[in-house]
């Protein structure tokens, strides 16, 4: 790790100051369990380090309006076991508590969580292997190499890295939106609006600014929140990234019929992705095991596989399946 400067802000005004003023390649520090790892690894070179975690407006969570409103710097535990949280939108909860272990969901943030970095073996696995998104111009380890892990849907010639994050997709799911601000700045985004494709500038993963933070995350509240499952399937039960995962949500009306229906993957795509044919070839339908599994088969009807992720197809078809079916479960309670 090389030498950095390091600042800690205790406003919101000092850190948006305080990040302006520290030059190219400043970072910010909020739970710390993503940006260390990567100074680490000489991923990330920093000039400089804002530390945001002591700016007590970014760990405000409000949930007594139109919306759920929670702070960019809440800590991931706090959010997960919130009450309002776990009753009325189940499928966030549970994106968050099967995300890591407990000692990191005590560290880290919603708001760092969203910007978290590709688990790509060759992006971390230093020099060695050619990776345009740690090198641009370099080469795809990945295309030609174990692709296993790889992206199923966004990829391009220059990169398939898949989307580690749970937290997300699940918020994909319910329309969340994201308040930004920055020296120039004051605005809100969607959190569809956040995450971007490779295409042909892989190193560009998000569309904040280099001296944006996020400042709070805003979910509007449904019925389908209630409705809703997070479903991750993975090589081992815990402390592992998801092979698959779905954040699904339902609205059940009279005689069984669906009447809103929200359906995100996770774990397949270079950005979380949402699959808006799956979610309409529900509307209007009972949820049965072959109405849910039809969903599925539309969900990755686009899928594109590699030399050896072919079979999270079908596990994909499967985990969506599932969730519909433990949706249904819950929005007919």
């Amino acid at each position: 790790m090389r030498p950095f400067a390091y600042t800690a802000a205790r406003t919101l005004g000092q850190a948006v100051e305080a990040l302006a003023d520290g030059g190219p390649g400043t970072k910010v520090l909020a739970g710390g369990t993503t940006l260390y790892d990567l100074m680490k690894l000489r991923i990330e070179n920093p000039p400089a380090v804002i530390d945001i975690s002591r700016v007590s407006e970014l760990t405000r969570i409000d949930t007594s309006g139109a919306e759920l409103v929670i702070g960019a710097g809440a800590r991931m535990a706090d959010v997960a076991e919130h009450p309002v949280v776990r009753r009325d939108y189940p499928a966030l909860s549970e994106s968050l508590w099967r995300a890591a272990s407990q000692q990191l969901r005590n560290m880290a943030t919603v708001g760092g969580n969203l910007l978290q970095r590709t688990r790509c073996s060759y992006f971390r696995g230093g020099s060695a292997f050619p990776c345009n998104k740690r090198e641009p111009g370099s080469g795809c380890s990945a295309i030609d190499g174990i692709d296993r892990h790889h992206a199923l849907f966004g990829g391009s010639q220059s990169c398939i890295a898949t989307y580690p994050g749970d937290w997300a997709v699940a918020l994909l799911a319910f329309d969340a939106k994201l308040d930004v601000v920055g020296p120039k700045t004051r605005r809100t985004i969607a959190l569809a609006d956040l995450h971007v494709e490779p295409g042909s500038t892989p190193q560009r993963e998000h569309t904040l600014a280099a001296d944006e933070i996020i400042v709070r995350i805003r979910v509007p509240k449904t019925a389908a929140g209630r409705g809703s499952t997070y479903l991750k399937i993975r090589d081992r039960e815990s402390y592992a990234f998801a092979l698959t995962s779905a954040a699904v949500g339902l609205t059940i009306g009279r005689r069984g019929v669906i009447e809103q229906s929200r359906i995100a993957l996770g774990g397949v795509a270079t950005r979380p992705w949402r699959v808006p044919a799956a979610e309409q070839s529900l509307i209007g339908e009972q949820l049965t095991e072959a109405t849910a599994r039809r969903a599925g088969e539309v969900a990755f009807a686009g899928a594109k596989a590699g030399h050896h992720n072919g079979f999270r197809i079908e596990l994909g078809i499967r985990t969506v399946t599932e969730a519909l079916m433990i949706a249904r479960t819950r929005a007919t309670r």
